[in-house]
């Protein structure tokens, strides 16, 4: 498991690989963005989904990839920015709303509702979400967003299911 942060003392981003984590995880700057980052980060990823067509699988192929790229990104991240989970750490949001909509059509209802919903379980934090924000390092930043992922991914599931919609 990886060490706590000591947030203390931040390291100064020197290494290619700093520089490298520090553009994944803030996903090329979108992170620093003043005001609600993750929300930011949330409706561009909602954009670029309706934009770009993916197939299923290739959606699924890329949601792997984000969570893998985005947990190594943001325990390095930590470190660099000297805090447990920063604001400016948005793969985490990328990854949930990815995850949010994974086997749906991406047509802009879904999406549109998938943020709305993302966005509430990603505040709400309801439990097991809020606990894994108490893992250590890009586990813990990555988890409680994918945890309200798969919570929006159900309630979208369960409102095609029962009322046919979206």
């Amino acid at each position: 498991m990886p060490d706590a942060v000591d947030a203390s003392a931040p390291a100064r981003p020197g290494a290619v690989a700093d520089r490298v984590a520090l553009a994944v995880a803030t996903v090329a700057g979108v992170g620093r963005a003043p005001l609600a980052p993750g929300t930011v980060a949330s409706a561009l990823t909602a954009t670029l989904l309706w934009l770009v067509p993916f197939s299923p699988a290739g959606l699924l192929v890329l949601l792997l990839v984000v969570v893998a790229a985005g947990t190594w990104a943001a325990h390095r991240a930590e470190r660099l920015l000297g805090a447990k989970d920063p604001g400016a750490i948005v793969v985490d949001e990328v990854a949930g709303m990815m995850l949010a909509v994974v086997v749906l059509p991406l047509t802009p209802a879904v999406l549109i509702a998938g943020f709305v919903l993302f966005r509430v379980f990603d505040v709400l934090k309801p439990p097991p979400a809020h606990a894994g924000q108490r893992l250590a390092g890009g586990v813990g930043v990555m988890v409680d967003d994918l945890v309200a992922g798969l919570y929006a991914l159900a309630a979208l599931v369960a409102l095609r299911v029962v009322a046919g919609w979206p």
